[in-house]
């Protein structure tokens, strides 16, 4: 399904996690993985201290150099490198498009803001833009092992959520993984500002119901058994819940989902999800 991996690679324990996963995946699959370094020097920089721009083309070299042999000796798998001046996810992107990668994989970050938690700047410039699913993996390399056997889709029945459930379909089968289909109903008071009556509740758990008949159908149709559940709160918050508490191995998601946010930046539901779970999750393109 990946054959085409590449990996964002600094040598934060992020990026070292990222590699682990996908290495993990091509040992049992196939397939052949691609480390990018960015190295990023402005004009003004160059002007004061250009020395400085092949001193980090060397670093960048050497910590290529020493991920390849390590990792390719662990996992057995085929790793080349690529050092490029520029931007990081402008460099990233160009290479996914130049080598026809079927993945970009990467590590993330959270850090508080005011009122949420925001992603790393690279990871959110690349997941806009990519033109494959990107992998993003917060968590220990030793918890790393590419093998998913069950996979939480949040589905709210835009075309990006069927597209990130269709997606699931083919994972679900290379490992026999279970695969759960999960709806949050919105907070209807902080969407209109007025409380709920019995009527409205009934109504928002028909679409909830409708919502969800879709997801089965379309499993259906590929001859997969999903489980749905409906949850009620922020939409964010409920899907890290509940990969927590069905132990998930995997979140399958669309950047953006039904309310229409601008292409432009990533949905906030997304950004949550990848600055708050756990598992890796599988952004589709």
């Amino acid at each position: 399904m990946f054959k085409n991996i590449i990996v964002g690679f600094d040598d934060s324990e992020y990026s070292k996690a990222a590699l682990v996963e996908v290495s993990n995946w091509v040992r049992r699959h196939g397939g052949k993985i691609t480390l990018v370094h960015a190295v990023y020097f402005d004009e003004e920089e160059f002007a004061t201290i250009p020395e400085q721009l092949e001193k980090r083309f060397e670093v960048g070299k050497k910590v290529c150099y020493q991920a390849k042999e390590r990792f390719s000796a662990e996992f057995g798998v085929e790793i080349d490198s690529l050092i490029c001046e520029g931007e990081a996810p402008k460099v990233i992107l160009d290479v996914a498009r130049d080598k026809g990668a079927d993945l970009i994989a990467m590590g993330t970050y959270g850090r508080k803001g005011i009122k949420r938690l925001i992603m790393g700047s690279v990871t959110s410039g690349v997941i806009i833009d990519s033109p494959c699913d990107v992998l993003v993996v917060k968590r220990p390399c030793s918890e790393c092992t590419g093998e998913y056997r069950s996979i939480l889709v949040p589905f709210d029945g835009s075309d990006n959520s069927k597209t990130a459930l269709g997606r699931a379909f083919p994972l679900s089968k290379i490992d026999s993984a279970s695969v759960t289909v999960l709806y949050v109903i919105p907070r209807y008071e902080e969407m209109v500002e007025f409380f709920r009556t019995v009527s409205i509740q009934k109504r928002l758990l028909e679409e909830a119901k409708r919502i969800t008949d879709v997801a089965e159908k379309i499993a259906s149709e590929s001859s997969i058994l999903v489980k749905t559940i409906v949850e009620e709160g922020h939409s964010g918050e409920k899907i890290v819940e509940t990969a927590r508490r069905l132990k998930s191995d995997l979140i399958i998601m669309g950047s953006h989902g039904w309310r229409g946010i601008d292409k432009a930046i990533i949905g906030s539901t997304a950004e949550s999800v990848i600055s708050n779970a756990s598992v890796p999750v599988l952004v589709v393109r």
